[in-house]
């Protein structure tokens, strides 16, 4: 038992270095033939996967032991942060994918786990970093509890809409929170107390004396000011990481997978379907606000257009590229979509046509996604 649970977590630290080093690759290469080359060699690499049956158990003893994973993934994403230390865009795009990752985590719960369609994440994504930018500007609220604060007010805004959501299902429903979308950005645009459709501009983050906005040096390490933003990133996804995965494992993911699949069937068993609808969308808005509010201070400006139905579609199309219901490929499709863009600048004008075509690819060839759902795990080795 115990070499079982050392070759697991080997196996778990081998699959983080083999993303990790992947992921350095796509952000050291500048050329576009070279980006072009190293997508054809992530094809074959995954087609070879597929084929190899021997690495089956190799991936299956990795995915048993997660927070091995979890904490490999941790340190070579600090490991890449120092090594594109003085490049201010490379550590840049880093917390702007981890961010990703953390407000998509927030729709993973409620497309996911629960079933219910939000297509207003750039809206709560907003939300939250406005009331940053408000609370740091004119009160003298610590920037860590604004960022706290950014989450609860996208929750709070969000049980605006849990009437209309609890009465209307599927499409209708969709409607409702693409609706609300459209009307956060006119809102937004028309008030000038939230700087109108020029926006607003923050400070930088401040915690406990420790200015983000400053170059990091430690002894004799520099590195560009980002990376202070990143390690905050890491933080909160992690935190976040931990609440998903331990609900997903609990008997609460049960109840919410219950709903998702059928909610005659689990209203017939005893579960209110009004309630978990509403803690699902509750916990996501938090998540999605909280990751909008630090968002906004490491760029340093908000305005409306950034918040547009096409950047809530990008998060859609990153929970479904990545596997509806699987938390780890929700990072692995953010580091896709926020990176390849960037990359390749033939993309930039059609990268929602991109992300488009990948939803449509994705629901036609593959609707599980590039990581499936996993069987549900509520003890080590069983499934």
């Amino acid at each position: 038992m115990p070499a079982a649970i050392s070759r697991g977590r080997v196996s778990a630290s081998a699959v983080a270095a083999v993303f990790a080093a992947g992921a350095a690759l796509f952000l050291a290469v500048e050329s576009q033939r070279g980006m072009l080359a190293l997508l054809l060699a992530a094809g074959a690499l995954v087609v070879a996967i597929r084929r190899l049956k021997g690495l089956r158990p190799f991936l299956q003893a990795a995915s048993e032991h997660e927070e091995t994973g979890a904490l490999a993934g941790v340190a070579f994403t600090l490991l890449l942060c120092v090594l594109f230390r003085d490049d201010h865009f490379t550590v840049f795009l880093i917390g702007r994918v981890l961010l990703a990752t953390l407000a998509c985590l927030g729709l993973h719960l409620q497309f996911g786990s629960a079933g219910v369609a939000n297509f207003a994440g750039a809206a709560f994504f907003g939300v939250g970093g406005y009331t940053a930018a408000i609370l740091s500007a004119h009160s003298p609220i610590p920037h860590i509890v604004a960022v706290a604060l950014g989450g609860a007010v996208s929750s709070l805004i969000g049980s605006l809409l849990l009437l209309p959501l609890l009465r209307t299902r599927g499409h209708y429903a969709a409607l409702i929170t693409i609706a609300f979308g459209l009307l956060f950005r006119t809102f937004a645009e028309v008030n000038d107390s939230l700087g109108g459709p020029q926006g607003l501009k923050l400070q930088g983050f401040q915690l406990f004396g420790w200015q983000f906005n400053e170059e990091l040096a430690i002894g004799p390490f520099h590195g560009s000011f980002y990376i202070n933003y990143v390690i905050a990133a890491v933080a909160l996804l992690a935190i976040a990481f931990a609440l998903v995965r331990g609900l997903d494992r609990s008997w609460l993911g049960l109840a919410l997978d219950a709903v998702r699949l059928d909610e005659t069937a689990a209203a017939a068993f005893g579960l209110e379907i009004a309630r978990w609808k509403i803690v699902a969308f509750t916990l996501g808005n938090f998540l999605i606000g909280t990751a909008g509010a630090l968002s906004a201070f490491m760029v340093g400006f908000i305005a409306p257009n950034n918040f547009t139905f096409a950047e809530s579609l990008t998060f859609v199309s990153i929970v479904l590229l990545g596997g509806i219901g699987n938390a780890w490929g929700v990072a692995l499709a953010a580091f896709i979509v926020v990176v390849l863009p960037e990359k390749l600048q033939i993309l930039q004008e059609y990268r929602f046509l991109l992300f488009a075509a990948l939803v449509i690819v994705v629901l036609r060839y593959r609707p599980q996604g590039l990581v499936p759902r996993p069987l549900r795990r509520y003890f080590r080795g069983l499934a």
